[in-house]
């Protein structure tokens, strides 16, 4: 389906392309740029995100939301020593940022407006006392209403194919495209409490996370000023960790 934007009658050639570029060809150039998956969300489907956190509360004019995932190492999360995962997840998140910006750079020469969303850092809701920060919108949330897989009761994104060894950017564009179906076809366990059972200070209740209890035990900062992340035992005892166990 093309986008809404149409070109009608002596259009510009930008507006004729315009025309032309339909959902699948965005999702292709995504993947183009590196990304390991790509989806489309619908504004609608954030009508649930708190007031502030919406993708129209960071730009107005947002009718849709490009989401792209780029796949962790599979075992680096399985080194005893924190460096190599605190690391790779520093750049990851600098990878999805970089990937974001050059498709911002390709969308412009189809005459899409497009804003770039921070993937982790900076953010402007901060709770102190209860160490509580809010990104300026969920990113595994925009994952999910993009069709890229569920959100697990360690309240992780799970990826068909990567499990939740995914990280996530994302991109508004002033442009409505087809989006992608919201997956429905696949859950966590019946039952299954692993992650729950694994967080040493029982953190995660199977819908949300404390991030008071989360922070103060998963997180360190070197007095150099680097954050480590020294806990990730609810992502790694999960049986869909890295896809390979069938849904």
């Amino acid at each position: 389906m093309a986008p809404q934007k149409t070109a009608g009658t002596g259009s510009s050639p930008i507006q004729e392309a315009l025309a032309m570029f339909t959902s699948d060809a965005l999702k292709s150039m995504v993947l183009s740029l590196g990304a390991d998956r790509c989806g489309i969300a619908p504004i609608e489907r954030f009508s649930s995100a708190p007031g502030g956190f919406r993708p129209t509360d960071i730009y107005s004019k947002c009718k849709s939301v490009v989401v792209f995932l780029k796949k962790m190492p599979r075992d680096v999360i399985v080194a005893e020593n924190p460096i190599p995962y605190s690391h790779t997840a520093e750049l990851l998140y600098q990878a999805l940022d970089h990937l974001g910006l050059k498709l911002c750079s390709e969308l412009e020469k189809h005459a899409v407006q497009v804003v770039p969303v921070v993937t982790d850092v900076p953010y402007l809701s901060w709770d102190a006392e209860n160490k509580h920060a809010k990104g300026i919108l969920s990113m595994r949330h925009a994952a999910f209403h993009a069709g890229l897989g569920i959100l697990g009761r360690n309240t992780l994104l799970m990826n068909r194919e990567f499990g939740n060894m995914v990280y996530i950017g994302a991109v508004l564009l002033d442009t409505e495209f087809e989006p992608d179906p919201v997956v429905t076809d696949f859950a966590c366990p019946p039952g299954c409490r692993l992650c729950l059972d694994a967080c040493p200070v029982q953190a995660l209740d199977g819908t949300t996370v404390s991030q008071k209890r989360c922070r103060s035990f998963s997180f360190i900062q070197h007095p150099r000023g680097w954050d480590i992340y020294t806990c990730n035992a609810c992502r790694k005892v999960c049986p869909y960790r890295d896809g390979r166990t069938r849904y």
